[in-house]
C-alpha cells in the first residue's frame, strides 16, 4: 500500500471531531471483526494504532534503536557527561574497554538516535494514514501528544536522567507536522538541507571560539603592558572566560574542577543531583536546541517521514533494494567510522579538532551506517528469518517509551548516590555487562507484558493524556 499523505482529506473543515476510541480496539476469535463494524461506523476520530494496524518491520527496528541507544547512554549514567565524548577521561580505555567503545562507535553511536529520529517522523505519516481512512482529523490530537510527550520529557530531565531526548523529540515534533504533506523526495531534499546546515553551525562555533580566545589574549596583554583594551575588546573576554570558555573549551583547571564537582554531586543526595542538572538543561533545552538540535533531529525526522513514504521502513521494497542499502550503508559508512575513530584517538578527542571539521565524520557517516542498519532490518523481516529475536524487538520497539524510562530509573539507581552509588567506578567492559542484562530482560519481559496488555504503562498513560479518555489496557 503506497504511503502518500497527499490524499490525506482536509484537516480542519467543519466541526473537531473528539478522539475516542472507535475500531481500535483488535478483533479476537470469540468477536469476529464484523461486530465492530456498528463501532466504527458511529463517528469518524483518530485513535490509537491497533495491533493489527501496526507494521511490524517499524516495531522491530524501533526496538532495535531503543536497545542501541542504551549501549551508548550507559556512559553518561556512570560517569560525568566529559567521558562520554572522550574515553581517555573516564571508563577505562585499555583492553577490552577500548575494543567496546571502537564497536559502540562504528555501529550505536549517533546511529541509534539517527533511527529513532527518523521512525518519529515515520510515525507522523503512519498517524496521518490511519487518520485519513477513518476520515478523521489529526491535528489536535497530534500536537496534544507531541506536547503531552514534551511534558513527560520535562519531568524525565529534570527529576530523573539529564540525558533526556524526549524534550528535542517533542521540541521538534511542533515544527513537523506542516511537512506532512510534500512528497517523499521532497521531504528527503530538505531533511538534506537541514543536515548540510550542521557544517556552517559546526564550523562557526569553531571559528568563534578561536576569535574569542585571540581576543582574550589580546586584552591580557595590553593590561600586562598597561595599555587601555577598546570597550568591545574587554566586553569580549569577559563573556569568554566568565561564561562561554567553561562550556565549550575548558581549560585542563575547569576541566578537573568540573570532573570533581560532577563525582562528589553524582554520588551524594537526589536534591543536590536535581539542583545541579537544572542550569545545564535550561541551556541545552534553549540555545542548545536553537544552535544545533533542531537541525540534527529536525534532518532525520524529515528524512523518516520521506523514506517511509517510499516504503522503506514498512518493508516493501524489494530484496534488492534492501540488499543495496545494507552494502552501500556498511561499504561506505563503516569505513567511514574506522576513519573517524582513528582520528579521533590521534587528536585526543579534543573539542578543537571536532569543531574544525572532525565532527562530520561521525554526523555524517552514522546516517550512511543507519541506512545499512536499516536495510538489514527489513531483509529480516521480509525473509522471516532469526523470527524469535525480530518478534522480541518488536515488543521492545511497541513499548520503546516505557523501556526508555526503564533505563533510566534502573541505572540512576545503579550509579547515583541516592542509589547503590556506582558512580565513576565500573569501567566500560563492566558497563557492557550492566547493557546486556538489561537487553535481555527487556527481550523477555516486553514479549510476556503484551500478550496481557494493550500498550506498556508509560505508552497506555501517554496515549489515555492524548485522548482525553482512559484507554482500556
Amino acid at each position: 500500500m503506497p504511503l502518500d499523505l497527499q490524499e490525506t482529506a482536509p484537516e480542519g473543515d467543519g466541526p473537531p471531531i473528539e478522539p475516542t476510541m472507535l475500531d481500535s480496539e483488535p478483533a479476537v476469535a470469540h468477536e469476529p471483526a464484523a461486530d465492530l463494524a456498528p463501532v466504527a461506523a458511529a463517528a469518524a476520530a483518530a485513535a490509537p494504532v491497533t495491533p493489527e494496524e501496526r507494521l511490524a518491520s517499524v516495531d522491530t527496528l524501533r526496538g532495535l534503536a531503543l536497545l542501541g541507544i542504551l549501549a551508548m547512554n550507559i556512559v553518561g549514567f556512570g560517569w560525568p557527561g566529559a567521558a562520554y565524548g572522550d574515553p581517555l577521561k573516564g571508563g577505562g580505555f585499555d583492553g577490552s574497554d577500548r575494543l567496546i567503545w571502537f564497536f559502540n562507535h562504528l555501529v550505536f553511536e549517533e546511529k541509534m538516535m539517527t533511527i529513532f529520529s527518523m521512525l518519529f517522523g515515520a510515525g507522523l505519516v503512519l498517524m496521518g494514514e490511519r487518520a485519513a481512512a477513518r476520515g478523521a482529523s489529526l491535528r489536535g490530537v497530534y500536537y496534544r501528544r507531541v506536547l503531552w510527550l514534551l511534558a513527560i520529557g520535562l519531568v524525565h530531565s529534570y527529576l530523573i536522567w539529564d540525558g533526556d531526548v524526549l524534550v528535542l523529540y517533542a521540541q521538534c515534533g511542533l515544527f513537523l507536522y506542516p511537512f506532512r504533506r510534500l512528497s517523499a523526495r521532497a521531504l528527503i531534499t530538505i531533511g538534506v538541507i537541514f543536515s548540510l546546515i550542521l557544517i556552517p553551525i559546526v564550523l562557526g562555533f569553531g571559528l568563534a571560539i578561536r576569535g574569542l580566545e585571540r581576543v582574550t589574549a589580546r586584552v591580557d596583554a595590553q593590561v600586562a603592558a598597561g595599555k587601555t583594551p577598546t570597550r568591545l575588546d574587554r566586553r569580549l573576554r569577559d563573556l569568554w572566560v566568565d561564561d562561554l570558555q567553561k562550556e565549550l573549551n575548558p581549560n585542563p583547571e575547569q576541566e578537573k574542577k568540573d570532573w570533581d564537582e560532577s563525582m562528589a554531586v553524582h554520588r551524594g543526595g537526589y536534591a543536590g543531583i536535581v539542583k545541579k542538572r537544572a542550569v545545564g538543561l535550561v541551556f541545552e533545552q534553549t540555545f542548545g536546541f536553537v544552535l544545533g538540535g533542531f537541525f540534527f533531529a529536525m534532518s532525520r525526522m524529515l528524512l523518516g517521514m520521506g523514506l517511509m513514504k517510499l516504503g522503506v521502513f514498512s518493508a516493501e521494497r524489494s530484496r534488492a533494494f534492501y540488499l543495496e542499502m545494507v552494502g552501500l550503508g556498511y561499504g561506505i559508512g563503516l569505513p567511514l567510522m574506522v576513519i573517524d575513530a582513528r582520528e579521533l584517538v590521534r587528536h585526543a578527542f579534543r573539542p578543537e579538532y571536532l569543531l574544525n571539521g572532525g565532527e562530520f565524520y561521525n554526523l555524517f557517516g552514522s546516517l550512511v551506517v543507519a541506512m545499512g542498519h536499516v536495510g538489514l532490518i527489513m531483509l529480516l523481516v521480509q525473509s522471516g528469518s532469526l523470527a524469535w529475536l525480530t518478534g522480541r524487538l518488536a515488543a521492545v520497539g511497541r513499548m520503546a517509551l516505557s523501556n526508555y524510562l526503564t533505563h533510566s530509573i534502573v541505572c540512576t539507581t545503579l550509579f547515583y548516590g541516592y542509589g547503590f552509588g556506582l558512580f565513576g567506578q565500573i569501567n566500560r567492559t563492566g558497563l557492557a555487562a550492566i547493557v546486556l542484562t538489561i537487553w535481555i530482560a527487556q527481550l523477555l519481559i516486553s514479549p510476556i507484558w503484551l500478550k496481557h496488555f494493550r500498550f506498556g504503562p508509560a505508552e497506555w498513560l501517554w496515549r489515555s493524556l492524548t485522548y482525553w479518555k482512559i484507554q482500556p489496557m
